[in-house]
Parts: structure tokens; C-alpha cells; sequence
């Protein structure tokens, strides 16, 4: 296990065209809303992987020929109190260390 760079590349289309938006298919929206994430805030949701998930010990799953892949797990409390259990993926190359995605659970 290993902790990663706490500069990590958080993608603002990753939060706002992906994860805070509704989808037919893998929606994150509802869970993520439900501690009060929303598109209007989706700086909020930056803030709170960097500050709540981003320090934790990270666990190395898959080596792929993009990078090594890490999960790290842990709880989002919201803005509005609630809390959510979540399993974050991060992918670390020579250049930089990136936010992949983020699915309830963990």
C-alpha cells in the first residue's frame, strides 16, 4: 500500500460530464447527491476527493499499459452532513497520478 500524490489530477469533466450528471447506465448522480454533490457545486466534490480520499493508503490492482491502477476507499461526508461509502480508482504513470472514477461501496 502506498500513498498517493497529493497533486493528483482530479479532471473537471470527469465530475461534470460524467459522475454529476444523469445517466441511463452507471449513474453516480443520484448516490453522489444524496451528500448533497451536485453539478452546481462539483468543486465541492474536487475538493472533498482531495481533502477525504486523496491522504488515504492506496491499494495497487492492475498494471495496465496506461499506468498502474490503485483504489482507494473510504467515506465522502457532504456538505449537508450525510455520508457516503466509496471506492475511488487512480491510475499513476511517470508523468502524473489521475482520477479514473468513483463507485459507491468499498
Amino acid at each position: 500500500m502506498v500513498f498517493l500524490d497529493p497533486g493528483a489530477i482530479i479532471p473537471e469533466a470527469k465530475l461534470t460530464r460524467y459522475l454529476l450528471v444523469l445517466l441511463p447506465k452507471d449513474d453516480k448522480s443520484k448516490f453522489l447527491a444524496q451528500a448533497g454533490y451536485t453539478i452546481a457545486n462539483w468543486q465541492q466534490l474536487e475538493q472533498d476527493l482531495r481533502t477525504q480520499i486523496l491522504p488515504r493508503l492506496a491499494i495497487a490492482t492492475e498494471n495496465t499499459k496506461f499506468g498502474q491502477k490503485y483504489q482507494i476507499d473510504g467515506v465522502l461526508s457532504g456538505s449537508n452532513g450525510a455520508e457516503l461509502r466509496v471506492r475511488t480508482v487512480w491510475i499513476v504513470t511517470a508523468q502524473e497520478t489521475r482520477f479514473v472514477t468513483l463507485v459507491p461501496g468499498g
